[in-house]
């Protein structure tokens, strides 16, 4: 990687200032030069004087204008600069979060929570918390001082995403919450782990899960992220967090007030948020977190399109509550889809969907900068050729990348050694593989690498499903974590350094691991948290600039500059992209008839609006617009079954009987017989 590797998006905002004074998280002052002998004694005196007076201005004007500050098109103006935060302002309401009922607070500021304890924020990078009671939308807060406050806009290929997941929150897997799976043998999925819990009523049957969403992030973990210089958050839902149908198992309605709760954790600290829909109706891609091991019935199979609708209806309902200005700075990026086989579902009839997608978003947010978040939409695990030229035109799509090396067979290369360039990691630093995101930024456009791990293999538990074990000889040096040498930390550090320079923005995956019922953590190099505690991941993620320079790796260099449709510049896409790519598509992969005898769902249910958050000591003039529906326009209903029409299982698509004429309804020739 050339020089240029270092600055794939751009100048680092803190270019120039020494490695130490980064670490501290602030710009050493240049020397000041010395002054002469000629000033007089009476001139200092009358410096003094200015002094003082200007001081006094100080004292009474800045405290009124603070309070005075007026919201202005659902944005702040920032009142604080961190420190300790002491004091009462902003509303001019106490603070019951904070002893002393300050609403913003730096590093060494105590936190209290709603159980009345208490925990002590860290923030060397010149972070700060704001919380104001009697302003439960202010947007001042700021995580770190290489990152742009909440209320001041965010620059793609200037500003610089150092995220992390809270996967295995509202989206469980078996290798992130293994006690709940191996309480339960015969769960593999959320969808057999929910059975079987609704069938323990004992032991609190599905409310086990809402102990989960409870407890497992926690408002120290946000605190924490902040203070580890990182900036972002992605965070994975589930379409049940909206509602479920008969027959679906998963705890309905329930993991978006939690969800809710750690939107507001991270506009205390100053996070960024990216929501991902981590599983849709019929699963996208078969696997554990999609919430059920199955055929893929998204876009594909008997079930394909409708599952397809209803996805789309969940996507618009999320929408609407996202792009409310209280939200719309907070939440920039929407994931629409997560890790949609690509390969099995067709990259047309793929095209078809994000393009349909794209443009209702787009309808109910308005098109340009400011106007509802970035869309997402993952790679599919396809080459970058795919995605080259992918819609053009089109209003702030951006490309999630998952490059992870743990999957790509068995690799015994050492890690704990010393390489040939002199650095411990032997040759896992120098891995060639992520050089798609720089490249995409140039062919594709804005991109991220939204999950990555810590580990060059499959070595964990259930990290290949509860009943899969990896192969690699490796994995008892691996998975002891608690006895790692120095040189092992120090090549694990390095590989994941390298990585967190190559990919320019980044999300790891993930923020934490739940232990065992052997009482530890089982894949520890899957754990930021984990890894943070115990020096295999660096305590300021800026020490990556320059890493792959270093090491002589070549990638293509970005220079930063996007094109302006990408980033907001109001365009269009060409009408020859709809003529290409209809909704619905012309079919649908692994059906067993035409796309026009397949099952479908109508547009004439109520439509759900998601609930909003309380704040009981908010004024009401600073919730009433909240709602949890941005655009009043749109009244079309909510997708259901036609009335008297048979559909198959979502997830598995086999036909009953197979139709062989449309079914719109009661009477109609696709109507088996009572």
């Amino acid at each position: 990687m050339s020089a240029a590797s270092s600055q794939l998006l751009g100048e680092n905002r803190d270019a120039g200032v020494s490695a130490e004074s980064q670490t501290n998280g602030l710009v050493a002052p240049s020397s000041l030069p010395s002054k002469g002998r000629w000033y007089t004694r009476k001139k200092g005196i009358a410096l003094l004087s200015l002094v003082v007076v200007i001081v006094i201005f100080l004292a009474v004007f800045l405290p009124v204008f603070f309070i005075l500050v007026k919201k202005k098109g659902g944005q702040h103006s920032s009142a604080s600069t961190g420190g300790g935060g002491s004091g009462i302002g902003g509303s001019g309401l106490p603070n019951p979060s904070s002893p002393s009922g300050a609403i913003t607070g730096g590093d060494g500021s105590t936190i209290k929570l709603a159980n009345g304890t208490q925990f002590m924020y860290r923030n060397s990078f010149g972070g700060y918390w704001v919380q104001d009671p009697g302003d439960p939308y202010n947007n001042d807060a700021r995580p770190n001082s290489w990152t742009p406050p909440l209320n001041t806009t965010w620059t793609w290929g200037t500003d610089r995403v150092y995220g992390v997941n809270l996967g295995g929150l509202f989206v469980l897997e078996p290798f992130i919450t293994p006690q709940l799976f191996q309480r339960y043998p015969t769960a593999v999925d959320e969808w057999t782990l929910s059975q079987a819990m609704a069938a323990d009523t004992a032991n609190g049957g599905l409310g086990q899960l809402e102990d989960h969403y409870n407890t497992f992030i926690t408002e120290e973990d946000i605190a924490q992220i902040a203070g580890a210089g990182l900036n972002f958050l992605r965070i994975p839902i589930a379409f049940w967090a909206i509602e479920t149908w008969e027959g679906e198992p998963f705890l309905a309605k329930t993991s978006w007030t939690y969800f809710l709760r750690v939107l507001e954790w991270a506009r205390k600290y100053g996070l960024r948020v990216c929501l991902d829909l981590h599983a849709v109706p019929g699963s996208q891609n078969g696997y554990n977190h999609s919430g059920r091991l199955s055929p893929v019935n998204f876009l594909a199979g008997n079930m394909g399109l409708a599952n397809a609708q209803r996805t789309l209806y969940y996507l618009r309902i999320l929408t609407e509550f996202i792009s409310q200005p209280e939200y719309q700075n907070l939440v920039p990026v929407f994931g629409i889809v997560n890790e949609a086989l690509v390969g099995l579902i067709g990259i047309d009839s793929i095209t078809s969907f994000y393009l349909e997608a794209h443009d209702m978003i787009r309808n109910i947010t308005g098109k340009g900068e400011g106007n509802g978040p970035f869309i997402a939409i993952h790679d599919g695990f396809q080459p970058l050729s795919t995605w080259t030229g992918f819609l053009q035109g089109s209003d702030r799509i951006m490309l999630d990348e998952h490059p992870y090396f743990s999957f790509g067979g068995v690799n015994t290369a050492p890690i704990g050694v010393i390489g040939d360039q002199g650095i411990a990691g032997g040759t896992w630093p120098r891995t060639d593989h992520r050089s798609s995101p720089p490249q995409s930024r140039a062919n594709f456009g804005v991109t991220f690498a939204g999950e990555f791990a810590g580990t060059p293999n499959d070595c964990g538990l259930f990290v290949l499903g509860v009943n899969g074990v990896s192969s690699n000889p490796q994995c008892p040096e691996y998975n002891d974590w608690e006895n790692y040498n120095t040189t092992m930390k120090a090549g694990i550090q390095n590989f994941i350094t390298a990585s967190f320079d190559a990919f320019g923005d980044w999300f790891f995956w993930t923020w934490k691991i739940g232990v065992s019922q052997a009482g530890r953590v089982e894949t520890p190099l899957w754990s930021y948290s984990l890894g943070l505690q115990n020096g295999w991941i660096p305590q300021d993620p800026r020490v990556a600039f320059g890493m792959c320079a270093s090491l002589g790796a070549g990638l293509e260099p970005f220079d930063g500059t996007f094109e302006p449709w990408q980033t907001g510049t109001t365009s269009s896409i060409p009408a020859t992209s709809s003529v290409q790519f209809p909704w619905p598509p012309p079919a649908i992969t692994g059906a067993q008839v035409p796309i026009d005898l397949l099952p479908t769902y109508t547009n004439t249910a109520p439509i759900i609006t998601l609930p909003v958050a309380t704040f009981t000591s908010a004024p009401s003039a600073a919730t009433t617009n909240v709602d949890g529906w941005f655009n009043s326009q749109d009244t079309a209903g909510g997708a259901t079954m036609v009335a008297g029409c048979p559909y198959p299982d979502e997830y598995f698509g086999v036909f009953s009987v197979v139709p062989t004429a449309p079914c719109t309804g009661p009477g109609s020739v696709a109507t088996p017989p009572v």
